[in-house]
């Protein structure tokens, strides 16, 4: 289990710090403390770390202006790297940006970096010249906007809100919205007042969509991460509902949850995947939606 915290006590800052030294810096025989900075001390800084209180990723946000922020110092372990980690930085460092009125993000990258943060939504604002400087650094911006609130892919999330209310009418008629993806996990949140039965909760019914939308979606979107071709159809499915939903309706469905997996696709064959989705009435988990789906392969 993974989590994004505020370091605040003395260790937590001791591993915070070391770890941005570790990547950053010792590679390039830079001594400790080289890692830090003045804007150190008015700083927004955010750390993921494992079950054991390790530093797994760091990085931190200042203010160059009351409009524009700048994401610096981000650093993966290299033996967490591929996980997803980088994005929950990114994703934690821009809430805190937009809570505290930042109308854009800015962040200087290398050119072994780029691709990562243009997934995460950043376009190129100057093109560091890397043929006569490696080493140079680009510096990408990222303007708020309701489209790229979600942190990864949003260019691919918005193609499929517009999938959803064009070929699947339920969705649009149910208030499904995609609120969040970051790789990983895939959250989906739906309108009560749209959904609500006599007894003033949510429909059992509705909550069962909500949960196959959202696998569906996850599985959508991991196709196109891994650039294969192929149609999501639901084989058969099951859910358990708890308590009944009196809130904001939140679906969320995690890649760690899958079971199965698209190489056939390769091989021009039918792929199988079982995938869960929990449902929340806001932060509480009330219902849990398992399905089992068939990938169809493209024919040619």
């Amino acid at each position: 289990m993974y989590r994004v915290i505020t370091p605040e006590t003395d260790e937590q800052l001791e591993r915070y710090y070391y770890l941005r030294w570790r990547v950053l810096r010792e590679p390039f025989q830079r001594p400790l403390g080289s890692e830090q900075d003045e804007y150190d001390q008015v700083g927004h800084h955010r750390m993921v770390v494992n079950e054991a209180d390790e530093a797994v990723a760091v990085g931190r946000l200042h203010f160059n202006s009351p409009e524009e922020a700048q994401i610096r110092f981000m650093a993966v372990a290299p033996e967490y790297r591929g996980e997803g980690h980088g994005v929950a930085i990114i994703y934690a460092l821009e809430l805190a940006a937009r809570k505290e009125g930042a109308t854009h993000v800015v962040i200087n990258s290398r050119d072994n970096t780029i691709g990562f943060y243009k997934k995460c939504g950043y376009e190129v604002a100057e093109e560091a010249d890397t043929v006569n400087n490696p080493m140079a650094e680009h510096h990408l911006r990222k303007s708020f906007t309701e489209y790229n609130r979600i942190i990864y892919r949003p260019e691919w999330c918005t193609e499929l809100q517009k999938t959803w209310q064009e070929d699947i009418p339920i969705s649009d008629a149910m208030g499904i919205k995609i609120h969040q993806y970051t790789g990983r996990v895939f959250e989906t949140r739906a309108v009560l007042s749209r959904n609500i039965n006599v007894h003033g909760t949510m429909f059992a019914g509705s909550i069962y969509s909500l949960g196959t939308l959202t696998c569906w979606g996850l599985l959508h979107l991991q196709l196109l991460e891994r650039e294969l071709e192929g149609s999501v159809v639901l084989g058969d499915g099951n859910i358990h509902y708890h308590k009944p939903v009196t809130q904001e309706p939140r679906a969320v469905a995690r890649l760690s949850d899958v079971t199965g997996d698209f190489s056939a696709l390769k091989q021009g064959k039918n792929a199988r995947l079982t995938l869960k989705a929990q449902i929340l009435d806001e932060e509480q988990p009330v219902a849990e939606f398992t399905g089992r789906f068939v990938v169809l392969a493209k024919r040619d």
